[in-house]
């Protein structure tokens, strides 16, 4: 298989899947190496494809019904956990978390957190690499984008973010 037909197939596979698709999945899929298939996401991408990477993988961004709510946060590093299983137990989905580099300006990491599975991996997954959470670089302040059912839900996750004292208030 040429490369422009297996970029053309990662593209499909990409459009099918029902979640994230790793580049190591992906690499086997294809017997490449995970480097070919980082280039070949930049490719598509330069190509105009939308295709968005999450700490699971590659997805094509895809409608979502609910509410989108953004939730300004402060906290030390070793509350991560807690904040986005406060999250995630309300029933909502961290989509993302926002930094304000002095630098860079907006930095954005895509989380797509739905559960306390998806948090302990995210958070193991962290620990493995010595990775510090974006919002060391704000002294902890940072936005998370998350995704809700319906209103109900949303106070939920404030009123929990508020009493482990992470919420930032006015």
């Amino acid at each position: 298989m040429d490369a422009q037909a297996r970029r053309q197939a990662v593209s499909r596979q990409l459009a099918e899947a029902a979640g994230p698709v790793s580049a190591a999945a992906l690499a086997k899929a294809f017997s490449v190496s995970r480097q070919v298939i980082v280039g070949d996401i930049a490719l598509l991408r330069a190509g105009g494809m939308d295709i968005a990477s999450t700490p699971r993988g590659y997805v094509l961004p895809r409608e979502t019904a609910g509410l989108i709510r953004m939730l300004a946060c402060r906290h030390q590093a070793d509350q991560m956990e807690a904040e986005l299983n406060a999250i995630v137990d309300q029933g909502c989905t961290v989509v993302d978390v926002i930094v304000e580099h002095p630098i860079y300006g907006q930095l954005t990491g895509l989380l797509q957190l739905s559960n306390r599975y998806d948090v302990g991996k995210f958070v193991e997954r962290c620990r493995r690499h010595s990775a510090a959470p974006l919002s060391q670089l704000t002294e902890g302040i940072h936005l998370h984008t998350v995704l809700c059912s319906d209103q109900g839900a949303y106070d939920r996750v404030r009123a929990a973010l508020e009493t482990l004292g992470i919420l930032l208030q006015e």
